[in-house]
């Protein structure tokens, strides 16, 4: 008898080629380069639930149903867009894994390439919440006239930045940082070299220039996908606060990245989630906090005796249109001040 051939594992598939990747990324890319269907995709982003029949999108848009239904079944047949029957009707809707993709895409003013500019109003919020991350520190004064020249700044050498507001708010806290280091480095300095008495026993310099300073308060944001709600709050927290509150988030079921609507709305009130991501919940972060403040994720929070435990009661913005998300934005605007001004004195404005 022949030799029976001893089984062996399939091979793994060979990873996608970067010419692949980019193939893909072009063909979506191709599915709504196309004025009906970024138009349909901003009617979609913009339904209160998210979704819409062909019926209304043709209605909304002057054109027959064929002519829609076409458009939709070819962003459908890419994996854009969804569709779900209940009865007689069909809805469609963007795939939730693909909002990042095309969100940018089909946001973008029908006036790009025109320098951006920022509503006063914004600068004069950013100024505001930066008087109450460095009060005691700088005057409202100085730091009005920071952020004037961080947007000037930044204007001049990128003119069509999208998110100009965030940016502004966070290269003017940084200088601001930067010059608050450089006094408290002068100020420990002249400490050290003055002199002191024969008797008295030798001071730290950083001790003598912050009394009675202890470690940040930590807060733990936490929601079920931590690309909403905790986001929302983290972000607006730590542009209130600064390095006064250690800041975390996270999720009992994290998604893979934060939704483009949380960084839209909070970038229209000046404020940038500044590099953050999804991430798990965790035991250690939990043991690590002050304060616990669930969004939705329910029993899946440990409870550890000595921690502060709230639960905000809010919306998931995730199927929400713009308005929907800026009314949660400022739902939890108004939570995080009520919280900040709660902490202890140290870590508060």
């Amino acid at each position: 008898m022949p030799a029976t051939e001893s089984s062996a594992p399939a091979p793994a598939p060979a990873p996608e080629s970067e010419r692949a990747v980019a193939e893909r990324i072009a063909q979506s890319m191709r599915a709504i380069a196309d004025p009906t269907r970024v138009q349909i995709l901003r009617l979609l982003m913009d339904a209160p639930d998210g979704r819409r029949g062909v019926t209304d999108l043709a209605a909304r848009l002057g054109l027959t149903q064929p002519t829609v239904s076409h458009h939709v079944r070819i962003m459908a047949t890419d994996g854009i867009l969804q569709s779900t029957q209940e009865g007689r009707q069909v809805w469609y809707s963007l795939v939730p894994s693909r909002l990042a993709d095309v969100f940018d895409f089909v946001q973008r003013s029908p006036s790009d390439g025109v320098p951006v500019s920022v509503d006063p109003a914004v600068l004069e919020r950013i100024s505001s919440d930066l008087a109450m991350r460095f009060a005691g520190t700088f005057s409202r004064e100085t730091i009005a006239g920071y952020v004037a020249s961080s947007y000037e700044l930044l204007q001049q050498g990128a003119p069509r930045d999208r998110h100009l507001s965030s940016h502004t708010s966070r290269f003017a806290a940084d200088r601001l940082g930067a010059l608050e280091a450089a006094q408290l480095h002068r100020d420990t300095t002249a400490t050290a070299d003055s002199p002191a008495s024969s008797d008295a026993p030798a001071e730290d310099p950083a001790e003598a220039a912050a009394p009675g300073a202890t470690r940040p308060t930590s807060v733990l944001f936490v929601c079920v996908q931590n690309a909403g709600r905790s986001q929302l709050a983290a972000a607006i927290l730590r542009s209130l606060a600064g390095d006064r509150v250690r800041v975390l988030t996270a999720g009992s079921q994290p998604t893979e990245s934060i939704n483009p609507k949380i960084v839209a709305a909070l970038d229209e009130i000046g404020v940038s989630v500044d590099g953050e991501y999804p991430k798990p919940l965790t035991d250690e972060v939990v043991r690590g906090a002050d304060v616990v403040i669930t969004m939705g994720c329910g029993d899946a929070c440990p409870i550890y005796p000595g921690r502060r435990y709230l639960d905000w009661e809010l919306p998931d913005p995730a199927a929400m249109a713009m308005d929907g998300v800026r009314a949660v934005r400022d739902d939890i605007d108004t939570r995080v001040r009520e919280l900040l001004r709660s902490l202890p004195p140290v870590n508060a404005a």
